[in-house]
């Protein structure tokens, strides 16, 4: 339960007599199980991730059914999204070669950006990226679509050159470097790109419940009324920047998915 549900529930505001605060921490990521399926429990991520996922294939299903020379609305708005990533981000960074990975790279886009946004819808008012298992499920994704088109396009052999060597140095100084690009290329690739979007997403959140608590928590009638003001104030311009947020980590993540399959495709380096 978050802290804001703590303080609504016990009515907690300053008093003479006092309550205590109620800081928001790890049970605002923490939620109960809704309903269970065998030893299989949903909780309210799961449950918003879900959601998430039949909205995105529900409206490009719906867009792209029964395409027309002259689109109608919704799939004027479905061309718009996937000229988007297609002009934006897969022919800039892949070239003509990215045309067939703009499914995959609109779907991740969407998903992720989808997946954010149930940050401010009410009564969902979570971010789903936020729990680290999504961002590390996607980004394990990219990982094996990288390491399946480097060996496809150059080899067993060609491909951990490819992930390890860099041409034209020193051979004393090959071996630091094949260590530093392994590191680079295979182990930490994948967890930074989980760990960015992760992270703003989880202090995003933060940053609203902790405002949203305080605002309440202060909400007498005395001075303290002011500083609740305040803190209403603040939620909501996180909340406004949050939005910003949401879309840029989705635009950041697909770009960097863009940059990964381009490496992969690139010749030697």
């Amino acid at each position: 339960m978050s802290a804001q549900s703590l303080l609504a529930e016990s009515g907690c505001h300053i008093t003479p007599s006092g309550c205590g605060f109620p800081a928001p921490g790890l049970n605002s990521f923490n939620f109960k199980p809704i309903f269970s399926v065998g030893s299989f429990d949903f909780t309210k991520p799961m449950l918003l991730a879900i959601i998430c996922m039949l909205l995105v294939v529900g409206f490009f299903w719906s867009a792209f059914a029964k395409p027309k020379l002259v689109p109608g609305k919704l799939q004027l708005v479905g061309e718009i999204g996937y000229t988007f990533i297609s002009r934006g981000i897969a022919r800039d960074v892949i070239g003509k070669k990215g045309d067939k990975y703009v499914p995959f790279l609109t779907s991740i886009f969407f998903f992720v950006w989808i997946m954010n946004i149930m940050s401010i819808i009410p009564l969902a008012q979570f971010p789903v990226a936020s729990r680290f298992a999504f961002p590390v499920s996607i980004a394990l994704l990219v990982w094996v679509t990288y390491m399946y088109l480097t060996f496809k396009t150059h080899g067993f052999v060609g491909g951990w050159k490819h992930l390890t060597v860099l041409q034209g140095l020193p051979g004393w100084l090959l071996p630091l470097i094949i260590v530093i690009e392994f590191l680079q290329n295979v182990i930490l690739r994948p967890f930074t790109l989980a760990v960015r979007l992760w992270a703003n997403m989880f202090a995003g959140h933060m940053l609203i419940v902790m405002f949203s608590a305080a605002c309440w928590y202060m909400l007498t009638p005395s001075v303290f009324a002011l500083f609740s003001g305040g803190s209403f104030i603040m939620a909501v311009g996180m909340t406004a920047f949050e939005v910003l947020i949401q879309f840029l980590q989705a635009y950041i993540f697909t770009l960097l998915t863009s940059l990964y399959i381009s490496g992969a495709l690139e010749e030697g380096h």
